[in-house]
């Protein structure tokens, strides 16, 4: 393969000639062996990245800053970029010094050579149109990098948002087919008071739409941008007028509502909105891992446990104890809620670590929020359709455990009162019988008052713990 030379305020140093990317890429790639994951590994983040070069370069060409011929060149490298092409050029690491520097410059590398071609020139021949110059123009990577980051989970946390809308309505189906089926509702581990499992699935879907809610909200929060802040927010080098420009091409180009913060200086430094949406995701992770867990639960057994549900088999679960089946499923989605918790972590002292005019750390930022969206949507995804969708109600079971428990004997309080009731539960515990046994045993009721308080289904819909 040949080499072109490139140089940087570092000296000269031989680039491939078939990369697209130049001298200050290959630096990084040198300097941030970290992770193994580069920028592409995340299409939202090289598509938020083109989606503001390519309105970069109609702001300045409509302001007179760039020429028609070299902004039309960077906008059609964009737009190719966006489609998905050059993907694989983008090769920093996701975990860099540097406040994103790099990630910036790889994109004003691929941007500048791709045009280049475009224009009738070989890749490397900056003369004609440069990264710097000319790609990057009116920007910094304090404002270009924050940015592409804000657009790239917003596109995360749609797709998420579509992920768990499903299922919700997932657990909404099971819900109304398990309306009329009666079981134990449990505190603290221990019989309660009756219930129906439909109503107990029903709190699942509401907690994921709750949820969801909560995204969409913290989500608004990332529209507001600072392109025109450059380095720290005082617009040095962006010609005037191109704030707003930029932002309505942006706006154009993402279908996004996006606004200019009021105090760019202040929005340079600060990562608050970061720090919201990575407190909703670990909400989403929490709630939706103490689902798995209830899951887990009535699905134990299926002898020696709950054994209330069935959570559909999907793969053999020992390698020495024959037909056992393990909830694999849950269990997944709790190791990625555990992943997101400890993000929101990272996340919180990034943000904190910031000095003076700039966040040098939202790299990491960067990486915890895009892969704790896309490991939950993926994981939704595969509970929603390899366990959700395929539960079954042990219904022999269920009305075992209801006719057996002593949780009925809350019903007589406002029958027979407190201290009788205590007694009839003390009664059945010690003799192992039932509460009607018990009840009727002790000569409290007649057989008929006593079906009529122990209708287990009535006392599950009709609130009587008002």
């Amino acid at each position: 393969m040949g080499v072109r030379r490139e140089h940087d305020l570092l000296g000269e140093m031989d680039i491939p000639d078939a990369a697209y990317w130049g001298v200050h890429t290959a630096r990084a790639v040198e300097n941030f062996p970290i992770s193994g994951l580069t920028i592409a590994h995340y299409p939202d983040l090289i598509i938020a990245l083109a989606s503001i070069k390519q309105a970069a370069a109609r702001a300045n060409r409509d302001l007179g800053a760039l020429s028609k011929e070299r902004a039309d060149a960077i906008v059609q490298a964009c737009k190719e970029i966006m489609g998905g092409a050059l993907h694989d050029q983008f090769v920093v690491d996701v975990i860099q010094g540097g406040a994103g520097t790099s990630t910036n410059m790889n994109a004003n590398e691929v941007i500048a050579n791709r045009a280049l071609e475009l224009m009738g020139h070989a890749r490397g021949e900056y003369a004609h149109l440069h990264p710097n110059e000319h790609v990057n123009l009116c920007q910094s990577t304090n404002d270009v990098y924050p940015t592409a980051v804000k657009l790239a989970v917003i596109a995360a946390i749609s797709r998420l948002r579509l992920a768990m809308e499903a299922l919700a309505e997932s657990f909404e189906r099971k819900a109304k087919e398990f309306d009329s089926i009666v079981k134990i509702g449990r505190t603290q581990l221990q019989d309660a008071v009756p219930m129906t499992l439909g109503q107990e699935f029903r709190a699942f879907a509401v907690m994921l739409g709750e949820d969801t809610e909560r995204l969409r909200e913290a989500a608004l929060l990332l529209h507001e941008i600072n392109l025109g802040a450059t380095a720290i927010g005082t617009g040095i080098n962006a010609v005037p007028g191109y704030a707003s420009a930029v932002r309505d091409h942006l706006a154009a180009i993402t279908e996004l509502s996006l606004v200019t913060a009021s105090n760019l200086v202040e929005a340079t430094q600060d990562a608050g909105a970061f720090v919201q949406m990575s407190g909703v995701l670990k909400r989403v992770a929490v709630k939706l891992s103490k689902t798995c867990n209830d899951l887990r639960l009535l699905s134990s057994g299926p002898r020696g446990g709950f054994g209330e549900i069935e959570l559909p088999p999907v793969q053999a679960g020992s390698s020495i104890m024959p037909g056992k089946v393990n909830p694999v499923i849950p269990e997944v989605v709790n190791q990625v809620a555990f992943a997101i918790i400890g993000q929101d972590v990272t996340v919180s002292f990034a943000a904190e670590a910031g000095q003076l005019q700039l966040n040098a750390f939202e790299p990491i930022i960067a990486l915890s929020l895009l892969r704790g969206l896309t490991q939950m949507r993926n994981a939704i995804a595969v509970l929603d359709t390899r366990c959700v969708q395929g539960i079954v109600a042990n219904e022999k079971r269920l009305a075992q455990i209801v006719e057996d428990s002593l949780a009925l004997v809350t019903a007589l309080n406002p029958v027979i009162g407190y201290e009788k009731a205590t007694q009839v539960a003390l009664v059945a515990q010690r003799d192992g019988s039932t509460v009607r046994e018990a009840v009727l045993a002790l000569g409290f009721m007649s057989a008929e008052d006593l079906d009529r308080v122990l209708d287990a289904g009535r006392l599950a819909r009709a609130g009587f713990t008002k």
